[in-house]
């Protein structure tokens, strides 16, 4: 028995069937998607809880809190889902790469 977890995060132009992830220590199996929407993140995770039977979901800052709670009620309270969070300092430095890396469209 392991404790299943998955990680979703977002960036434009993942292909969320395509860049996905698994790592199985036998204790713990952790798998990663990248998804491009809030549509996507919430088919994936209905999938994991299905088919790797997940009980615990990682969001990336990315995830808004009614994108949490979309998620946590399409699985029926089922799974925790939960959102990695950094301080000030270091959301500014993930967002400047980000934005460098063309995450952001920009406004004309």
């Amino acid at each position: 028995m392991s404790f299943n977890a998955l990680f979703i995060a977002h960036a434009p132009d993942a292909d969320y069937k395509k860049h996905r992830s698994k790592i199985d220590t036998g204790m713990y199996k952790l798998f990663s998607v990248v998804v491009s929407s809030q549509e996507e993140a919430v088919q994936v995770s209905k999938e994991y809880l299905q088919h790797e039977s997940i009980e615990a979901i990682l969001l990336c800052p990315g995830f808004k809190h009614g994108d949490v709670a979309e998620i946590f009620e399409a699985l029926k309270g089922k799974v925790s889902v939960n959102v990695a969070r950094g301080d000030g300092p270091s959301s500014r430095i993930a967002m400047e790469a980000m934005k460098k890396a063309g995450f952001f469209p920009k406004h004309s």
